[in-house]
């Protein structure tokens, strides 16, 4: 049993009600290949991927490379402590009427809060402000779409995947930032 339990807010409710009452199979199927990529076991495996590759070169997106990694690797970890910590139940478990139109059961039935999915993403969204223009609106749009196939899965309430996403971008920040300090105490101290 959790520490705490989340409750779902009105607009959450409404929310699942809605995409209960007009998802249909197609949906679902599209949503749950696409939710996928934001699972994170193939955040990880990218982002081992994209590590891997960039130390084999000489690119310029090495440091976005460790950086993506560090994070993709506390994002995975993250929501497992969280949601041992607080209680919140799927939103495919309270519909009947989902199920008619075909949502599936997604994960443990108590672990709705926050979303793991989101929560890669908002890391992912926030990390690419470190990228150019074009390749960061590109990977933001991605990022957002993925955390919502979350709410058409009725995996998670709305809320939940804001949530997420904000944690998730949080954490990016913490460690960007916390990754600057030290290099400017080292470059500091490389200089005197």
């Amino acid at each position: 049993m959790a520490l705490a339990t989340v409750k779902p807010t009105s607009i959450d409710t409404a929310i699942a009600r809605e995409v209960a009452a007009y998802t249909n199979p197609g949906i679902e199927q599209a949503a749950q290949a696409l939710t996928w990529g934001a699972d994170e076991h193939v955040v990880v495996a990218l982002s081992i991927a994209a590590w891997l590759y960039a130390q084999g070169t000489r690119s310029s997106y090495r440091p976005f490379a460790n950086h993506l990694l560090t994070v993709s690797l506390v994002t995975a970890v993250l929501p497992h402590l969280l949601k041992s910590v607080f209680d919140q139940t799927r939103p495919d478990r309270l519909t009947i009427r989902g199920h008619q139109h075909g949502v599936p059961l997604s994960g443990k039935s108590q672990d709705a809060f926050p979303s793991g999915h989101a929560m890669h993403m908002g890391a992912i969204a926030s990390a690419a402000g470190l990228l150019p223009r074009g390749a960061r609106r590109l990977v933001r749009g991605a990022a957002v779409g993925l955390s919502l196939t979350r709410i058409a899965l009725l995996a998670h309430w709305a809320s939940d995947v804001l949530a997420g996403f904000a944690l998730g971008a949080a954490v990016e920040r913490l460690l960007r930032r916390r990754k600057l300090t030290a290099t400017r105490a080292r470059d500091s101290q490389g200089h005197d």
